[in-house]
């Protein structure tokens, strides 16, 4: 009696699932329906998503064909990854899903994934009655209709049981499930490419699995219960050893918490063998909250994180790449609404911070302030005081800690080199440093290099390389300039109840995070997302979508925008000058500055006595190319050793995308920036001097 019940219990649980499962797809096919509607009838839909290949919504990590320029100084490690993975450029995307035997077994899959469903089938598989098939058959027969009406795939209960039954027929022993199957052995691609892409959830796949949680709990609790009629002496023999405090040490005692088993089979009490799933309300929640260190440690790269404090108090984090011994540095700056994990995201030798390393470089990331966590040296700062910064701060407070930090750890580092050197003169900085900074974080870069010639001071750089660098923003969209008034006219109001643009808790940024994924999942939807947003940046087709979906828009931190740091840009956009932070009124600008009116910085690039290489794009809405050409106009007019090019890019595909001509441009200019002649063939006797003592001497 008791196993017809589980039968019962089990056929009828697996009916509520498939039809509460497909009712679900449905609404989302419906969702995704009506979005393709609305984006086949918005206007200028083409040239918006001509950027994105093949619907795919977010930059994939992955390491492509290795470019001609790196063909002779790739590493050994990326030569080896190359190798394995030069035949397999299409695994981008089909890896991001768990299908079938290449689930993921790191993390258990949604209900939605094939691994859930051979989860489901097992339930079946472990009743080897024949008579079980045929009630299925006339189960299925009769939920035909509604089958019919919400598009349930009745033959879910036929075939794939059927296959089940019959496999377990030949084996004696129940299948094992996918979910709970050995570790099976990965090669180092699988292994490298597993580890490196999206393990996330979105909403529709957790709604899912809440589903399936639930269902599981009601049945559950529905088997105990018909249990305890049908085994009334069983029953009350549990009870008795409950009450008796017998049962220490025997069997498990369900403890409420954070964790809690569901089992994937109703099976009866006497099953020699009965499987759990473990869904842990972690799990359920599970966003991709990686971080720039883990992409890079994933990836075989040596990591280093340096906690730098500002001169007014803030934290960063400079994360590094090292090479202890190299001359030859370079610091990468992100920009607005970003963080490090821009140059790494293209995977082995498709990101700027991989390529830099392969070829010799110390590689440093700069973090500007900015996170949702407010790292400060005063733990209880409200968030008025900790977003109380603009541009200002990020060129005269953040890259002059960063570089000065970089300085120290470099002269640390070389300092037995350079005191073995006899000749060496001890004002004379013994490696070379290149930055390459993106958007607001060019323009931080230009503040820094001009404030720090006016005061006087050194600024440690060799040459830098602008790739669309913010500081001039007159030619822009309709969008920016409605943005710029509301801004300049709303400021004193806005400004003591919105301190920044950020999402405050970690509820919501969870659900930004899985949304992302969604938008992925449904490409009618992301489409739809990807045209909204790219209608208010004025139409840049860059892959917005896709850097949605980074690990840096994560639950646990993400950057935000300073409200001033956004009053900063509208005030450069309506001056049409590209000035300092207008703090609006004489007599502060006078404290600050020295003069009523802010620095115009445009007025001081004949300070700049290092080469520029100026990098425009020229599907970039954001930053027009024409804003470009007037740094490169005015820098040239100042006399300053400036180059400027131009690229078919959107504004975010100077970090978010693999190009091959960008980097191979990017690392020619790093190329022209060594250490002098002399500096070379004295570390090269120093190095023979080390192998044999004598050298040099005379002897």
């Amino acid at each position: 009696m008791q196993r017809l019940v589980d039968n019962v219990l089990a056929i009828t649980k697996e009916s509520v699932k498939t039809i509460t499962y497909e009712s679900l797809n449905n609404v989302v096919r419906l969702i995704n329906g009506v979005s393709a509607i609305l984006l086949s009838i918005l206007p200028g839909k083409a040239s918006i998503l001509e950027g994105i290949h093949g619907w795919e919504l977010r930059p994939t990590f992955r390491g492509p064909r290795l470019p001609r320029w790196m063909e002779n100084g790739v590493s050994s490690f990326n030569q080896f990854i190359h190798e394995v993975s030069a035949d397999s450029d299409t695994s981008s995307s089909e890896d991001y899903s768990s299908d079938g035997e290449d689930s993921d077994i790191n993390y258990p899959g949604s209900p939605l994934s094939q691994s859930s469903r051979l989860s489901r089938e097992r339930s079946f598989s472990q009743y080897d009655k024949s008579w079980i098939h045929w009630i299925r058959c006339i189960l299925a027969w009769l939920l035909f209709p509604v089958k019919f009406v919400l598009g349930i795939p009745f033959y879910f209960f036929t075939e794939a049981s059927h296959r089940a039954s019959k496999a377990t027929a030949k084996s004696g022993t129940p299948q094992p499930s996918t979910l709970h199957s050995p570790r099976r052995l990965h090669s180092l691609k699988d292994d490298v490419v597993q580890r490196a892409t999206d393990h996330r959830r979105g909403i529709v796949e957790d709604l899912h699995l809440a589903i399936e949680i639930f269902i599981e709990s009601v049945f559950d609790v529905v088997h105990k219960a018909a249990h305890c009629l049908l085994a009334p002496i069983d029953t009350m023999s549990r009870v008795f050893r409950w009450f008796s405090s017998q049962r220490n040490g025997d069997e498990d005692i369900p403890v409420e918490g954070v964790d809690t088993s569901v089992p994937t089979a109703v099976l009866s009490h006497d099953d020699p063998n009965p499987t759990e799933r473990k869904s842990t309300f972690h799990s359920s929640l599970n966003t991709d909250a990686r971080t720039c260190q883990d992409v890079i440690t994933e990836l075989g790269y040596p990591y280093d994180a340096i906690r730098v404090v500002t001169a007014d108090g803030y934290i960063l984090l400079l994360e590094r790449i090292p090479r202890r011994d190299a001359r030859k540095v370079v610091y990468l700056q992100h920009g607005i609404l970003d963080s490090s994990m821009g140059w790494v995201s293209n995977g082995v030798v498709g990101s700027p911070a991989f390529a830099a390393f392969d070829q010799g470089y110390d590689v440093f990331l700069g973090n500007f302030r900015g996170l949702v966590s407010r790292e400060h040296v005063d733990n209880d700062i409200s968030s008025r005081q900790y977003w109380s910064y603009s541009i200002n701060e990020h060129g005269t407070e953040d890259i002059p800690s960063m570089i000065e930090k970089i300085h120290e750890i470099k002269m640390s580092e070389l300092k037995s080199i350079q005191s073995e050197v006899e000749e060496e003169s001890t004002n004379n900085q013994p490696y070379k440093i290149c930055a390459i900074c993106h958007s607001l974080g060019g323009a931080a870069i230009l503040m820094y290099i001009l404030t720090r010639r006016i005061e006087e001071k050194p600024h440690r750089l060799s040459r830098m390389i602008l790739l669309s660098p913010a500081g001039f923003h007159q030619d822009s969209s309709f969008m920016f300039t409605m943005m710029e008034y509301l801004f300049l006219l709303f400021a004193p109001i806005m400004s003591p109840f919105l301190p920044a643009f950020y999402i405050p808790t970690r509820f919501f940024r969870m659900i930004f995070n899985k949304l992302a994924r969604d938008f992925h999942n449904l490409p009618a939807v992301g489409g739809l997302v990807q045209t909204l947003m790219s209608y208010g940046v004025g139409g840049d087709s860059s892959n917005w979508v896709g850097v949605l979906g980074l690990p840096h828009y994560n639950m646990n931190d993400m950057p935000g925008v300073s409200f001033r740091v956004a009053l900063h840009l509208a005030q450069i956009k309506h001056a049409k000058k590209f000035l300092m932070f207008d703090y609006g009124s004489a007599a502060s600008n006078m404290e600050a500055y020295g003069s009523p009116e802010p620095l115009d910085l445009g007025e001081y690039y004949g300070l700049i006595d290092i080469p520029v290489d100026l990098v425009a794009g020229k599907k970039d809405k954001v930053i027009r190319p024409s804003m470009i050409r007037k740094h490169y106009k005015l820098m040239k007019d100042a006399g300053v050793d400036v180059s400027y090019s131009e690229f078919e890019y959107a504004h975010l595909d100077f970090t978010f995308s693999h190009r091959e001509e960008l980097l191979s441009y990017v690392m020619s200019r790093l190329l022209l920036v060594n250490p002098s002649s002399k500096q070379v063939n004295r570390q090269k006797t120093l190095k023979l001097k080390r192998r044999d003592p004598q050298v040099g001497t005379g002897k």
